[in-house]
């Protein structure tokens, strides 16, 4: 049985984290830290958790308690935390955070699609961020096929979740709610590790992205639509793609359109094609919270422990 701590437990990401590894036949959630809920019970917080658990929230923790550890904290704040603390020998750590997504200080970028490899081997994992991942997913197969010679068109919207549990101008139902805002447009932060991936499939070469990140009025999911000029038939790009994507548990390519209810409350990647002349548009979903966070973490720590990449992970879609 695998014991599992969380520092931060009280954001979006962290609560669909502990609904996962609750449920999970082979994790046991040894703790769960919080500076400002210490002693509340989770399903406090997190009431989806009513009737799962009766854990309330550590002040303090043991890392020597535990066999990974997964940092839900803000960005920034898990370079300051090992600076201040040590690492157990035998810990496995699993960051949500952006600081290691560089892959510095021994740290993996933990893409299962691209580095399943090198996942199953390490120590530290950085996962990815949750746009990163979805625009990374489909663009992956163009950039090994060296298809990304041009520029490439990429907007992307996302759930409200995406902007983390704490309020704000932008985040508030009645400012979010039947409204739609760019933000951060050719600027995101996911800019970085998603060149940084891409550029290691390109022989170091830079794509030349240009990326609009979109505010949606909904809560949970990202939908990413990214085109290229391309010759290519768009019966071999699919089976590009389809090939790529074969050993893939999680992320299916489709032969029709895709849309945000085949992903959302699941771990999925779905992925469709439209050729238009010769544009070639590429549309992926997800959830923002699970393929694009927490749900990602728990493939990454089956992959770690060398469990079944599925397991606790069988997540169903809503019908409606």
């Amino acid at each position: 049985m695998i014991r599992a701590g969380i520092i931060g437990g009280a954001g979006y990401t962290a609560g669909e984290l502990m609904r996962l590894l609750i449920n999970h036949p082979e994790v046991e959630v040894a703790w769960v830290h919080s500076t400002s809920n210490a002693g509340v019970p989770l399903a406090d917080v997190h009431e989806g958790l009513i009737g799962e658990t009766d854990m309330r929230f550590a002040e303090t923790f043991d890392l020597n308690a535990c066999d990974v550890v997964f940092m839900c904290q803000g960005h920034g704040f898990s370079r300051k935390f090992w600076e201040d603390n040590e690492l157990p020998e035998d810990l496995k750590v699993i960051d949500l955070a952006q600081d290691y997504r560089d892959e510095s200080d021994g740290y993996v970028y933990g893409l299962p699609e691209l580095r399943r490899n090198e996942v199953e081997l390490c120590r530290k994992l950085a996962n990815p961020g949750c746009f990163a991942t979805a625009v990374q997913l489909a663009l992956l197969p163009l950039a090994q096929a060296g298809l990304l010679e041009g520029e490439v068109h990429v907007t992307g919207i996302t759930g409200s979740t995406g902007a983390g549990v704490k309020p704000g101008a932008t985040t508030h139902f009645s400012w979010r709610n039947n409204n739609i805002s760019v933000y951060k447009a050719f600027e995101h932060q996911h800019l970085k590790e998603i060149k940084m991936t891409l550029s290691g499939l390109q022989g170091g070469k830079d794509p030349d992205i240009s990326f609009i990140p979109v505010r949606g009025d909904f809560a949970r999911g990202i939908f990413v639509m990214a085109d290229i000029t391309t010759g290519m038939e768009i019966g071999d790009l699919t089976k590009l793609y389809k090939e790529f994507y074969a050993g893939a548990a999680f992320t299916f390519v489709s032969d029709r359109p895709v849309d945000l209810k085949q992903v959302v409350n699941t771990n999925k990647c779905v992925i469709s094609l439209e050729k238009h002349g010769d544009k070639l548009l590429v549309l992926c979903a997800i959830d923002n919270l699970l393929k694009g966070a927490s749900g990602q973490a728990v493939h990454n720590m089956n992959l770690m422990f060398g469990l079944p990449e599925r397991m606790g992970l069988a997540l169903k879609p809503s019908a409606f």
